[in-house]
């Protein structure tokens, strides 16, 4: 049953690149990619401020405890952009499984006495979004240690990307093309705001962030891409982030 599922929906994707526009196409690639499964929540918490390296030294020292249940890619403290502010994903592959890493949480101890009583506590608000990697982008590991991360996040105009995804996307890649910088990943939001992406960039150094971007001001492929993909954003969000001792990606 499902190999006969699986060959009748390959069909339809090869009939309706046939005869779709191609609005639509760019929609049905979109969709395509979520069928693998995989999502990655983010997850943004704010911290009291006297409690901001109380909280982390906790979280150095436990997060093993929570990374024993499922992946994560990686953990940051916000510097520009929202003051104690820590921001981490974690990769899922169903939200089955997310269901049952939740409930096992729920039922640890060790969670729940070493870390989540002592944590909460710190804490002031906590947010997550659920996203998807989208198709033309994968996961890019640092080049080296030692470097700052940007989340840039932009809430593009209703439709999604049956409307503003070739735009987006070469927006994206005028940057990443010529080195500006490195795009760790590119997300478009599922739950959370709708019709939100993001771009998890990475640079050597705040210096050398300000001066890529500088030069990407000025370079006319980059500028006519920008000036295109803007038609369609509403509103867009910078952060800059220092990757935690205990973050996979450094």
């Amino acid at each position: 049953m499902l190999t006969a599922r699986k060959a009748l929906w390959n069909a339809s994707r090869l009939l309706e690149n046939v005869i779709a526009p191609k609005s639509l196409q760019v929609a049905c690639i979109s969709t395509d990619q979520q069928q693998h499964g995989t999502f990655y929540e983010f997850r943004t918490y704010c911290i009291q401020p006297h409690q901001n390296a109380a909280f982390l030294r906790l979280t150095n020292e436990k997060i093993h405890l929570r990374t024993a249940h499922s992946e994560l890619m990686g953990y940051w403290s916000v510097e520009y952009g929202g003051l104690n502010q820590v921001f981490h994903i974690w990769k899922y592959d169903s939200y089955s499984q997310r269901a049952g890493v939740r409930a096992a949480l729920a039922q640890d101890p060790s969670w729940i006495e070493q870390y989540i009583s002592k944590a909460m506590p710190m804490l002031t608000s906590q947010d997550n979004e659920v996203t998807y990697m989208v198709p033309w982008s994968k996961i890019q590991r640092a080049p080296k240690e030692g470097g700052v991360y940007e989340l840039a996040s932009f809430q593009m105009r209703p439709g999604g990307p049956a409307v503003w995804g070739p735009a987006f996307e070469a927006a994206v890649s005028a940057h990443s093309a010529v080195g500006y910088a490195l795009p760790v990943g590119v997300f478009h939001s599922e739950f959370g705001p709708t019709n939100r992406m993001h771009v998890l960039w990475w640079y050597e150094g705040a210096d050398q962030r300000a001066a890529s971007r500088h030069k990407a001001h000025g370079d006319p492929r980059v500028v006519a891409a920008v000036r295109e993909s803007v038609t369609y954003l509403v509103s867009q969000q910078n952060k800059l982030m220092f990757p935690t001792p205990f973050s996979p990606s450094k």
